[in-house]
């Protein structure tokens, strides 16, 4: 059974003393070991802020050797959260966050903002406070185009204007909602870094909102009707009004009525506002603002049978919540209207649109609906399937927090709509994983060559090899040399008799003996080789530089899977059919031989094959069951 999260806090605490020693090299496992920890991770233990988290930033704040890690930027995870506990707890916040530079004799404060990112997107107001929103239908997992909406509201509330962001949950549609999605979506942003001020329902407005509904009625905003959907929507796109459009506040307010009872009547009957017929922005054609379901809501029960709509509910709720700027994508430009007019109409609170574009990939479907068909129909393993577009599918691939946050924020709050291209999000991404991805090797277990290495000691020997030749830090792994190794058929099959070629990390060696085999395609297969080690060789004149595998110790059986796209078509026009699209095969596996060290390896490891590519463990290795790796795409062309 898995340590309950005091017991997991507990053990933080008891490990935080590991962080104050002045003992340099003591210092190395326990700051890696929390480095790794936070791979994919904001916080120590959870999805928010816990004791562990303020007890061990404050023992490496303390310790002026753990501090030097931080400053230097040596574990990049760690040094993220560290800065992150700092941004969000003002308290603990250093007395000096710049750089002292002398001018006049004196010295003054210079503060670094080469790091900042700053959009100025000329926002009304803001001297009174800035208050956001991100408000998020639980009828799905965030996808990533939710992630730059959290993240933009978030920057803008916190960092640009130190304001107060809110959490809202849009949960008018007991149809599509559940708490599952609810709860993902709370823990999706804290795996984001995203810490809201406050966090609301709109069911918890259900009362208020039916109040305003009546008042609505009441007024002449409103009415009753019971025109077929198709028919509904073929006259407002024909700007023709509709038939109860005139009918007395006491019939509107009777159908209401009817409709709050959830009666068979008045399931039939929906509310319209009563804005325009025929005007040019269709969103402002009398839209539904109230229909009748008699779906249990998974926060009210069966209290309600009606339910207001997103159009009707936004501007009322950010105004009774004191949302100052709502922003949101440009998809609701046309919406803009009909929103300030609820405000006007409803005499609510002031609040200000701001749009700004949705991130759109090539070859990528961010609808929820078609989502969760990929879901449902088993098209995809789920939610969190590393082809999905949604937080949850890239982080398993082997995205990290900061890359994406990286990502989407440069981005900023341009209405500009362009399809952009994985590359350029992958290619953020290996700048983090790069430093930080220990080096292992791997050989595929198909047709895999045993080569004779003339020359090597008799008996196998082991020597410690850095992980990472340009990070000390993450230790050492053992490299086993012996005569009997293993290559990969493709490195094999490419040598000439004679050729001299470089095994990596150990030296040169001359090809003396290739044998071969047909197979019924007539194809050419390597079957076995003979090596002469040549040490003295010049590894920088050989062309070919290959991996090997000693089989003298216990090789770790590994798959290595790599994806493609779900759908083929860089950019879907309205007029397809995105089933028409789907790629038929998305998933590659290969088995393989990995060294030794392999085997200590933990889920959400991100480390590098040499030759091969960066890869996060998905699975890790247990007896009779082989490490299942997923291959981190870095922006390169295959």
């Amino acid at each position: 059974m898995a340590p309950s999260a005091d017991e997991q806090i507990k053990e933080w605490q008891d490990r935080s003393r590991a962080f104050s020693s002045k003992d340099r090299k003591a210092l190395e496992t326990p700051l890696q070991e929390l480095d790794a920890h936070l791979t994919l991770r904001s916080y120590i233990v959870g999805y928010t802020q816990t004791d562990a988290d303020i007890v061990v930033w404050t023992a490496i704040r303390e310790n002026h050797i753990a501090q030097s890690f931080i400053k230097q930027g040596t574990y990049v995870n760690l040094t993220r959260w560290f800065k992150f506990i700092e941004d969000t707890n003002p308290s603990l916040a250093l007395p000096q966050r710049g750089v002292k530079e002398a001018k006049g004799g004196k010295e003054k404060e210079k503060v670094d903002k080469s790091q900042d990112n700053s959009y100025d997107i000329g926002l009304q107001d803001v001297e009174k406070g800035v208050i956001t929103r991100f408000p998020p239908e639980p009828s799905g997992y965030l996808h990533i185009g939710h992630a730059k909406a959290a993240l933009l509201n978030d920057y803008f509330a916190h960092e640009k204007y130190k304001g107060t962001l809110l959490l809202r949950f849009d949960d008018t549609n007991p149809i599509k909602e559940k708490q599952e999605f609810q709860d993902a979506i709370v823990e999706d942003l804290a795996l984001m870094g995203i810490t809201p001020d406050k966090t609301s329902y709109t069911s918890d407005y259900f009362q208020e909102l039916y109040e305003y509904c009546v008042q609505a009625i009441k007024d002449g905003l409103a009415y009753a009707d019971d025109t077929p959907s198709e028919k509904m929507r073929a006259e407002r796109m024909d700007g023709i009004a509709s038939e109860r459009r005139d009918a007395s506040v006491e019939e509107n307010l009777a159908r209401f009525e009817e409709m709050k009872k959830g009666t068979e009547e008045g399931k039939k009957w929906c509310i319209r506002a009563k804005i325009s017929v025929d005007d040019s922005n269709k969103a402002l054609r009398d839209p539904v603002i109230y229909r009748c379901s008699a779906e249990a809501h998974h926060r009210t029960g069966d209290a309600w049978k009606i339910y207001p709509t997103y159009d009707f509910c936004c501007p009322i709720v950010d105004a009774m919540e004191g949302v100052t700027h709502a922003l949101r994508t440009t998809e609701y430009k046309d919406r803009d209207a009909q929103y300030q007019w609820f405000i006007k109409s409803l005499k609510l609170r002031n609040v200000y649109n701001w749009d700004f574009s949705r991130l759109n990939f090539v070859r990528t479907l961010l609808s929820k609906r078609k989502l969760t068909k990929f879901v449902d129909t088993g098209f995809v393993w789920g939610w969190d399937d590393p082809r999905m577009p949604t937080v949850r599918g890239i982080r398993r691939r082997g995205m990290t927090i900061p890359a994406l946050r990286e990502f989407i924020l440069k981005q900023g709050p341009s209405k500009n709509i362009v399809n952009l291209q994985w590359d350029q999000f992958w290619a953020i991404n290996k700048k983090y994983i790069d430093p930080i991805a220990a080096r292992y090797t791997a050989v595929d277990s198909v047709d895999k060559v045993p080569v004779t290495v003339v020359g090597a000691r008799a008996a196998p020997y082991s020597e410690e090899k850095d992980k990472h030749a340009k990070n000390k830090e993450l230790g050492t792994k053992k490299v086993v040399y012996s005569q009997n190794i293993i290559l990969d058929q493709a490195d094999a099959a490419s040598f000439e008799q004679d050729e001299e070629i470089t095994l990596m990390n150990w030296g040169n060696a001359i090809v003396r003996k290739i044998s071969h085999s047909i197979n019924p395609l007539k194809l050419k297969t390597v079957t076995s080789l003979e090596l002469e080690l040549h040490l003295q060789g010049d590894v920088k004149k050989t062309k070919k530089k290959v991996t090997w595998l000693s089989t003298d110790q216990e090789l770790v059986p590994v798959e290595m899977v790599d994806f493609d796209y779900l759908i083929t078509k860089d950019k879907l026009g309205d007029e397809d059919n995105y089933e028409d699209f789907l790629t038929p095969k998305t998933e590659f596996r290969t088995e393989a031989l990995a060294d030794c060290n392999v085997a200590s390896l933990k889920v959400d490891d991100i480390i590098q094959f040499d030759r091969k590519g960066f890869f996060r463990v998905d699975r890790a290795f247990a007896h009779g069951k082989p490490a299942v790796l997923f291959q981190i795409p870095t922006g390169k062309a295959k």
